[in-house]
């Protein structure tokens, strides 16, 4: 037999050939290059600015991206000068809206005409798929720490609340988790408020977002729960304020190359009642806040029920909401509840 180098010298040149050639046809993506820090883009909001933050960092390689939360406007800066002279060198300023009283010396407008070329982005609110969920304490505080803790959050259902002060068991409550109950309480009614309301202000930041709910809309779920939208919601808003600065976004879906950070935060689910009426999953599983120890996982009867030791732990002047004081003037809602025992 002939030595083991000899029998592979006739396909040397075959195998040297084909190693020249690329093993997969050219992509489509961009080489990766080192960050180089421009653009310099500022993204000002709550939560959901660092997810708009996010898409940006993976749809413009090489921006340097800061995320400003508007909690901490007044602990970081103090006044609004300084917020406005720390953006002085950055290129391009994203914001969603702020009111007074999260900066000394104004709102967000006050912060436009001190940063020429800031762009307004709109707040994302939507109760469609989650119309029991509500918050309970100061809500027009905008503040999450005025307002009460449910079991996995600062977010609370409708329902058991209201059935709680009517003096209802669990059980008794338990019961009016359903699609007739849900009709009758005017909940399938909140979809297309919900739609108008966050239409509405969308264009009134300048953000038409017609398109882009009708396409959201149409695939599915896009809310973890009324003010947390998922990834893909965020990514559509950051490729959008990116091109229309100027910039050229990579044609990738975010929500394919990134962590949904709003997924780790409070999920609530779409209620089976609610989900069969628009053609999506449904399930009673609410998940706790995973952020700083793994997340709660609870049935709606667990939920109940620990919500109601919660509530039991206040003072009732503490558990005020917007919706259950609309609904102890309607004798028919009333009426619901008090039948329910």
């Amino acid at each position: 037999m002939a030595p083991l180098p000899a029998l592979f010298k006739p396909i040397v040149p075959v195998v040297q050939a084909a190693a020249a050639r690329p093993f997969s046809p050219r992509s489509w993506a961009r080489p990766w290059r080192q960050p180089t820090g421009r653009p310099r883009i500022a993204v000002i909001g709550n939560c959901q600015a660092t997810g708009i933050a996010q898409a940006l960092r993976l749809l413009l390689p090489g921006a340097a991206v800061e995320t400003i939360l508007v909690a901490g406007l007044a602990r970081r800066f103090g006044h609004i000068d300084r917020l406005a002279h720390h953006l002085r060198d950055h290129d391009l300023v994203f914001s969603q809206f702020f009111p007074v009283g999260f900066v000394a010396g104004g709102n967000v407008h006050g912060l436009a005409e001190r940063v020429p070329g800031l762009r307004l982005f709109p707040t994302i609110l939507f109760s469609g798929f989650h119309p029991d969920l509500v918050h309970v304490g100061d809500e027009a505080s905008l503040r999450l720490s005025r307002l009460v803790a449910s079991p996995i959050g600062p977010y609370h259902s409708a329902i058991a609340l209201q059935g709680f002060r009517r003096g209802l068991s669990v059980e008794a409550t338990l019961r009016l988790y359903t699609g007739a109950v849900f009709e009758r309480l005017g909940y399938f009614d909140l979809w297309q408020r919900s739609a108008d309301y966050l239409l509405r202000t969308a264009r009134d930041v300048g953000f038409g977002l017609d398109r882009e709910f009708a396409l959201w809309s149409r695939g599915g779920v896009f809310m973890h729960v009324i003010n947390h939208p998922r990834l893909l919601v965020l990514g559509d808003i950051a490729r959008r304020l990116a091109r229309e600065a100027g910039c050229d976004p990579l044609d990738i879906q975010v929500e394919a190359y990134a962590p949904d950070t709003l997924a780790i935060e409070p999920v609530w689910p779409v209620l089976p009642g609610i989900a069969e009426r628009y053609g999506v999953a449904g399930s009673n599983l609410f998940k706790g806040d995973g952020r700083r120890a793994p997340p709660r996982l609870l049935d709606l009867p667990d939920f109940v029920a620990e919500s109601f030791a919660l509530y039991a732990r206040h003072r009732p002047q503490d558990l005020t909401c917007t919706r259950l004081e609309t609904w102890g003037t309607e004798p028919d809602i009333r009426a619901l509840f008090d039948a329910a025992a």
